[in-house]
């Protein structure tokens, strides 16, 4: 008979009986802000994938999901989190057959990555079977060994099979790997090794910082959510999240390929089911193959609080190199250059607003931005990377010394959605730490705060005041004229 690893955790990690559970997981994906369809992954494939059509003379923008990282605690605390990343894999449920699923060890002291010999793992929702064949042609790697004491009682990978499931039915085979004490370079050759193609999707199960106050742990996990962003495993530490090892993998190959990452999500314990006082933090990011970046650059992200990436996303290194370009050309003419806008791609053509953000060894040296879009895109960039250069009153021009040293980074704004509030207190209860971009106004009072700025002001009521502060009003301002709109971003950096 087939060796079967039952289910360790069922009824305390999630429901324990198949009906609750089925119905537990469908709650959370309906929950989630990306589209999602309720036929089951055995259906006919889809007709269309994530990304998005261009023009006839333009390349495909942006792939489909290929990889995607999630939160392995009870789904009570962070399934709903995790369903925004499986939302974004259900489109192509009908091509997907093989989920490789790396998650780090709780239990068990492990060198390197642990197989299991079993042929199906089980939960309350039946068999998931696993591709004995893709482990088999692991073998011959160093850092790869058969343990099945370490996949016995580890709930990093199991919890995550109920949405599987969910999303694909009985239709994908597993490939389960708990990623012990591992360099990264080790764990992106086992990646290389089965990534596959359009069959073929990675998930990273982690969660992030563990046991810290609410404020403390939005402070740490926004710092991290960056890394991530940054593709910079690097500087996610031990304590920041418990999946690193397996991740610092996966964001190596995603700098390799130039892969586009997107946030998703970002809680912790105290926004869904616990106390505030001791939290767990949790995110969700999508990660896509596709041309919006170079290797040598740091990658684009997605659009922020939106569920499809951006279509001038795919012209990211192009946008990049107009900056630069913009700014050496300014130095000598002390003007931006003329911008021919039929010349470029259609994508660049739209009215947009963006903001260009110039950086020295991570210090703010300008940044310029448009609020309501009123000319193309690639023209508003121009005009904004020169003046971020050259006319922002808090810094003097840049000089020509100062280019090579130069960091930049593009923003281009989502169109803005004024929101309805009663109160100072429902409008913080509105706010999207990571994802929302703020505007507010009151009378000739206006000012906004990038989604970015959360990464250093990661508390509502205190990104709230600080905002306040900008647009020369007192942090306790309040008055029925208060207005506020929310906006996304898509950064490329």
């Amino acid at each position: 008979m087939a060796r079967i690893r039952p289910a360790a955790i069922a009824g305390r990690f999630y429901d324990g009986e198949a009906t609750a559970l089925s119905a537990s997981v469908a709650g959370h994906m309906q929950a989630a802000s990306a589209p999602v369809t309720s036929a089951p992954a055995t259906s006919a494939p889809a007709t269309s994938t994530s990304a998005t059509s261009t023009s006839e003379n333009s390349s495909p923008v942006m792939s489909a999901p290929k990889a995607i990282i999630a939160p392995h605690a009870g789904h009570v605390y962070s399934g709903d989190c995790a369903a925004e990343a499986y939302a974004r894999l259900l489109p192509d449920a009908g091509v997907i057959e093989r989920i490789v699923l790396l998650g780090p060890c709780h239990r068990v002291a492990v060198r390197g990555l642990a197989m299991s010999s079993a042929a199906f793992w089980q939960t309350p929702l039946g068999p998931v079977e696993i591709d004995r064949a893709a482990l088999d042609g692991l073998a011959d790697l160093p850092q790869v060994s058969l343990n099945d004491e370490a996949h016995r009682e580890e709930h990093s990978l199991e919890v995550h099979l109920p949405f599987l499931q969910h999303c694909f039915g009985t239709g994908f085979k597993l490939v389960p790997l708990a990623v012990g004490s591992a360099s990264n370079e080790e764990v992106a050759a086992v990646l290389e090794r089965l990534w596959g193609g359009p069959e073929t999707r990675i998930v990273i199960s982690t969660d992030l910082s563990h046991f810290l106050d609410y404020g403390t742990a939005q402070t740490l996990d926004g710092k991290t959510a960056a890394a991530i962003e940054k593709l910079d495993w690097q500087a996610i530490g031990q304590d920041q999240a418990c999946g690193r090892i397996p991740m610092s993998g996966l964001l190596t190959i995603a700098r390799r390929k130039g892969m586009a990452i997107e946030r998703v999500g970002l809680v912790n314990s105290g926004d869904t089911a616990g106390s505030k006082d001791r939290v767990v933090g949790y995110g969700a990011w999508v990660l896509r193959e596709g041309d919006v970046s170079a290797n040598d650059q740091e990658p684009g992200e997605a659009a922020e609080g939106t569920s499809a990436p951006d279509p001038a996303l795919v012209h990211g290194p192009l946008m990049l190199d107009l900056v630069g370009k913009t700014l050496r050309h300014a130095v000598d003419a002390k003007k931006p250059p003329n911008v021919n806008t039929h010349t470029f791609p259609e994508e660049l053509k739209a009215l947009r607003g963006t903001f260009v953000t110039l950086e020295v060894q991570g210090r703010l040296r300008g940044c310029i931005g448009t609020l309501e879009p009123h000319r193309p895109l690639i023209e508003d960039l121009i005009i904004n990377a020169y003046k971020a250069g050259f006319q922002d009153p808090r810094f003097p021009a840049l000089t020509a010394e100062e280019i090579d040293g130069l960091d930049w980074s593009i923003s281009i704004l989502t169109p803005k959605q004024e929101m309805t509030f009663a109160d100072q207190d429902d409008l913080l209860a509105q706010l999207r730490p990571g994802i929302d971009g703020l505007i507010i106004q009151d009378g000739a009072r206006r000012a906004t705060f990038l989604p970015q700025v959360w990464d250093q002001i990661p508390q509502p009521d205190q990104f709230l005041g600080h905002l306040k502060k900008k647009a020369g009003l007192s942090p306790a301002h309040w008055s029925k004229d208060f207005k506020a709109w929310r906006y996304g971003v898509t950064k490329i950096a």
